[in-house]
């Protein structure tokens, strides 16, 4: 079964696609979509759809998984994940992919063990459960260990 993990962000959105074979698990792919904070909201939701429907395409995932959406302290940012949000998993949705969503303390407890790891921990333990993989970044990071949760917490 290969997974699209993917970290939404108006910024920058994370994505991993691991394939997942009973409990092994292989890191296939990775990387970072970064839109230009100076463009117009419609044209940088166009970059992130356009990014995640090439990814879909290379790599043919069976199915896709994202965090649960939290609230920021700041409004204006959180509209602006949801925006991010919404193209991302409506891409999803056009292409036929299933989206599993994970609350945050989920996904680090699936991939550390405990719901409070901080962000070193989780990449340090994606060097252990995808040895040898090269993460493009800190979002694509989280995307992998999106993927990894959904790999463990997703019915079969």
């Amino acid at each position: 079964m290969l997974i699209l993990g993917l970290d939404p962000s108006l910024s920058c959105t994370g994505w991993g696609v691991i394939r997942s074979e009973g409990s092994r698990l292989t890191h296939i792919a990775n990387g970072q979509i970064a839109t230009d904070a100076k463009a117009p909201m419609a044209a940088r939701l166009a970059v992130l759809a356009d990014g995640i429907t090439a990814v879909i395409a290379a790599h043919r995932p069976d199915r896709a998984a994202a965090e649960e959406v939290f609230a920021n302290k700041n409004a204006q940012s959180t509209i602006k994940l949801a925006q991010a949000r919404g193209a991302v998993l409506a891409t999803c949705g056009q292409a036929g992919l299933a989206v599993n969503e994970h609350a945050a303390r989920m996904v680090k407890k699936a991939v550390t063990g405990t719901g409070a790891a901080e962000k070193a921990q989780v990449q340090a333990m994606l060097k252990v459960l995808l040895p040898g993989a090269v993460v493009a970044g800190a979002d694509a990071a989280d995307a992998l260990a999106v993927a990894i949760a959904d790999a463990h917490l997703a019915p079969k």
